[in-house]
Parts: structure tokens; C-alpha cells; sequence
């Protein structure tokens, strides 16, 4: 299951990132909370207060504290479950920021110091979302779980009526640039059509034109559009041109039957209900965590 988290970790980088102007840093560091027996000081603060300007994040102090306070939290936790984050993973999610911005990863690192912010910092930040992937993955994963019936019950009531076939089709396609002369030949071959058996001798008649059987299909594999023409026509129908890369292309009705299949439809629910049981399973994860932690504000 693919996790949320590491992707939220970085958004922010990628979609926000702009240049602030660096300040001064100070010559010595204080504490000011302590978390889980970590030290937390007044320029690791500062640091990510910056960067949070340069994200355009407006949480001010107080979110740039309590974000360092979850990271430590996170940080103690994968520690108690044996979860080391390498350099060399920090390294290469600080690279994918750079690619997404579509800078190279020195420029990356000098756009965060015309802010006034240490490429550690930004590192920090990611080795702890890196820790959290992990942790929810261990440690939540195997609690999410939806059963069968609750798949096969929210797939069946997703399953519209213009998705309960099961087909064969054979696909015409006019192979070529020139959408608009290529669409009128496969109107003419579509007002000509007579059936699957007939449909390659037909398309004889037509320069770079091909009839390919594509097999079974059922309607919850093909685009909405297209399922919801070939409900509404029987055995030997054939639906309208349409522009694709390869040229024109029309589906001709070779078999058509009444079918239910909630194979795509389940697949599309586990992913939706698993990704929020997640959610939801990790955060109440994390909220355990920060009630049982040790934090001492200086």
C-alpha cells in the first residue's frame, strides 16, 4: 500500500519554495524543549521558522516548534523499533525535491541559503518523514484491513448500470495524421458495417485501415464515455469515430452478454478505503505517541 506521508512531507518544498532574504544566525543555540530526553533549540526553531516563510507556510513560531516536536516524537519512535533512516535515502529525497523543481540539487541547496536555511535542515525534516513511512508501515499497516464482504458491498454499490457487460470487440482503426478526412472514411466504413465477420474484408477497402480484435472486455475496464455508448447498442453495433494517437478509431459489438464483475471496481475501493483507514490509523497512531512523550518546555 502506498503511503501518504512522504509525499506531504516534500509538497510543500515543491510547490512553494521561493527566495527569502537570509538573516544573521546566532553564535550559540538554547534550549527551549526538550522531547523524549532531545533537545530542541531556539536556532533549530529559527531555522525551520525560515524555511516555512520560504514554503509560505503561516504557522508562525508556534508550527515550526510543534512540527520539530512531532519530527522528535517520530524520530524516538522509530529508534524504539530498530527503523534506521541512512544518509543516503535523505540524500536521494532531497534530489527528487530538486528534480520536481526541476533545479539541480546545488542549486537547490543555494536557493535555501539565499533564505538562510542549512540544507540540514530541509534534511531533518526529511529524514523524519522518511522514519514515519517506515513506522506507519510496520507498525500500521497490518491494522488496516477491509474484509471481503465490505469490498464486494461498496464495489456493487458503485457499479452503474451501464457497467454490467461483458464483451468482445473488434477495433477499426484509420491509421494517420489528418483527424478530419480520416474521420469521414470511418464514417463511411461505419455506415457500411454489417458485423464482426465481415469487418476485415471491409476495411480492405480503405487505405491504412485495420480491423484488430482486442478480445473481452468487460465495462468497467473501458473509459466511462465509451461504456456508457456500448451499453445503449447490441451485437454488431460500432460506436462513433474517435481521435486517438494512432489515427481514428471506432469499437465494433462482437459478443455481448449480461455480466457483473467488481473486479476493477474492488481494486479501486481497497486503494480508496485503505488509503483513508491509513490516514486515520496513523494519526490516531502518532496522537498515542505525543500523549505518552516526555515534553519539557524550558
Amino acid at each position: 500500500m502506498t503511503f501518504a506521508f512522504m509525499r506531504r512531507a516534500t509538497s510543500a518544498m515543491i510547490l512553494g519554495l521561493v527566495l527569502a532574504t537570509a538573516s544573521a544566525l546566532p553564535s550559540f543555540a538554547a534550549t527551549i524543549v526538550t522531547v523524549n530526553g532531545t533537545a530542541i533549540s531556539d536556532v533549530q526553531v529559527d531555522q525551520r521558522l525560515r524555511l516555512f516563510n520560504m514554503e509560505g507556510n503561516k504557522t508562525g513560531r508556534k508550527g515550526a516548534t510543534d512540527q520539530l516536536i512531532t519530527e522528535a516524537i517520530q524520530m524516538t519512535e522509530a529508534k524504539r523499533l530498530g527503523i534506521n533512516v541512512s544518509n543516503a535515502q535523505v540524500d536521494e529525497a532531497l534530489l527528487q525535491i530538486a528534480r520536481n523543481l526541476k533545479v539541480s540539487q546545488d542549486r537547490l541547496i543555494e536557493m535555501l541559503g539565499q533564505g538562510g536555511v542549512s540544507a540540514d535542515t530541509l534534511k531533518d525534516r526529511l529524514r523524519a518523514a522518511i522514519a514515519w513511512n517506515a513506522i506507519a508501515e510496520q507498525a500500521v499497516v497490518p491494522n488496516v484491513q477491509i474484509s471481503d464482504l465490505e469490498l464486494d458491498q461498496q464495489a456493487a454499490a458503485r457499479l452503474a448500470d451501464y457497467q454490467g457487460f461483458d464483451y468482445i470487440l473488434k477495433e477499426i482503426v484509420f491509421v494517420g495524421a489528418g483527424a478530419s478526412g480520416r474521420t469521414a472514411q470511418a464514417n463511411k466504413y461505419r455506415s457500411s458495417f454489417a458485423g464482426c465477420d465481415s469487418a476485415v474484408q471491409l476495411s480492405l477497402a480503405y487505405t491504412d485501415a485495420a480491423a484488430v480484435d482486442i478480445g473481452r472486455r468487460h465495462a468497467t475496464q473501458l473509459p466511462e464515455a465509451m461504456a456508457k455508448e456500448l451499453a445503449g447498442m447490441n451485437v454488431g453495433g460500432i460506436t462513433k469515430p474517435r481521435v486517438v494517437e494512432a489515427g481514428v478509431s471506432m469499437l465494433a459489438i462482437c459478443e455481448k452478454t449480461q455480466a457483473q464483475d467488481l473486479t476493477f471496481m474492488k481494486d479501486e475501493v481497497r486503494a480508496e478505503v485503505g488509503s483513508g483507514n491509513m490516514e486515520k490509523e496513523a494519526a490516531a497512531y502518532l496522537d498515542n505517541l505525543r500523549k505518552n512523550a516526555k515534553i519539557i518546555y524550558n
